[in-house]
């Protein structure tokens, strides 16, 4: 797996003396496939996860993906590292479902005949072959959901980062959600309001007012979070 090393992290938004925290020198270094991010809203998690495909800089600290630095190497990292948004029509681009999907491989260079073999054998994966040239907005909300995954996984990242992709979702399109992900190999950072979904991970961090202050398996971490709620 991907070692994602977050060290002595402090970001806050706008200028001294009115800026605000968000998260306070946080340090963990996290190397499992499967890690759950959970806290209250607020709490730095989001902010915590963009961290490290360098949607966001940390003001002081450094955030590294197998050495490579957020701040130096944001384009290298952001080939390594997926992310898919809450709302999936925050990244749907293109008219249709095919043309979406493909629209990161283009960017990339990658001819014509390979675009379509990978975004034929993507729609196939994610359960929307049929739904080629469909207009990509007028999905329900799952296949949204699954479109914006397929058109990051596409690219093949090492990483994927997905922040509360279920909040959406109705139950059946949150937990087909759930069920996809969970046959996926890559290292998976979730971000989750839905606790069930951390069944069977390997790690969860818990923040508060933007520090970590729960690091452990998922039994302990969410009685931890649910004892700190109360």
């Amino acid at each position: 797996m991907p070692v994602i090393d977050v060290r002595a992290v402090t970001h806050a938004y706008g200028e001294p003396p009115r800026d605000r925290v968000v998260l306070d020198d946080v340090t963990v270094t996290l190397a499992e496939q499967r890690i759950g991010v959970i806290g209250a809203n607020g709490s730095g998690k989001s902010t915590f996860v963009r961290l490290v495909n360098g949607l966001v800089l940390p003001r002081d600290g450094a955030v590294t993906v197998d050495g490579l630095d957020t701040r130096k190497d944001g384009r290298e990292v952001r080939r390594k590292v997926g992310f898919c948004f809450t709302d999936p029509d925050a990244q749907i681009v293109m008219p249709t479902v095919a043309e979406d999907i493909g629209f990161g491989l283009r960017r990339r260079g990658i001819g014509k005949a390979e675009v379509a073999a990978r975004v034929e054998d993507a729609l196939a994966a994610y359960g929307l072959d049929g739904h080629a040239d469909h207009p990509a907005h007028l999905l329900s909300g799952g296949q949204k959901q699954l479109l914006a995954l397929a058109a990051v996984l596409v690219t093949e990242p090492s990483v994927l980062v997905l922040d509360e992709p279920t909040t959406l979702l109705d139950l059946r399109n949150a937990t087909m959600f759930a069920r996809v992900v969970e046959t996926l190999p890559h290292q998976v950072l979730l971000v989750t309001h839905h606790l069930v979904l951390l069944d069977g991970f390997d790690r969860v961090l818990v923040f508060d007012g933007g520090r970590l202050v729960y690091d452990g398996g998922p039994v302990d971490a969410v009685a931890y979070y649910r004892k700190l709620m109360a």
